[in-house]
């Protein structure tokens, strides 16, 4: 890869291989290459210190990987490690989005509710 190639970082659950196609196709145009990355396992007990080591290392692991190039993450998971995650990568420069979507509820014959999402766009972290 170039230097100055821009890749997109997919630190969530949901790999790009899953994404719909406008969404996959929107990020390409507007970020370059996807890059998966699994979001890890937040244990529930874990306390803020074990989060946000668990959030450096991420971001340094990222950082001596992916470091030389225009990095934009795509960050999507447990919502304390998302903030203090964004917060470094705002830190050191480093621009996150989210998607958006629409959600469509349908109820099928037994009451019971299915949801499905759309993709809309992708919204920064401010």
């Amino acid at each position: 890869m170039d230097t100055t190639q821009q890749v997109l970082i997919n630190l969530s659950n949901h790999p790009k291989d899953t994404w719909q196609f406008p969404q996959l196709e929107r990020a390409k145009e507007l970020y370059g290459e996807v890059i998966d990355w699994a979001f890890p396992h937040i244990p529930p007990e874990a306390d803020y210190t074990t989060v946000v080591e668990m959030a450096e290392n991420i971001v340094s692991q990222i950082m001596a990987t992916y470091g030389k190039y225009h990095l934009t993450i795509h960050i999507a998971g447990e919502i304390t490690f998302t903030y203090i995650f964004v917060n470094m990568m705002k830190e050191a420069g480093i621009s996150c989005i989210a998607s958006t979507t629409k959600r469509m509820v349908e109820v099928d014959e037994h009451g019971t509710k299915i949801s499905k999402f759309a993709f809309v766009s992708f919204r920064g972290y401010f």
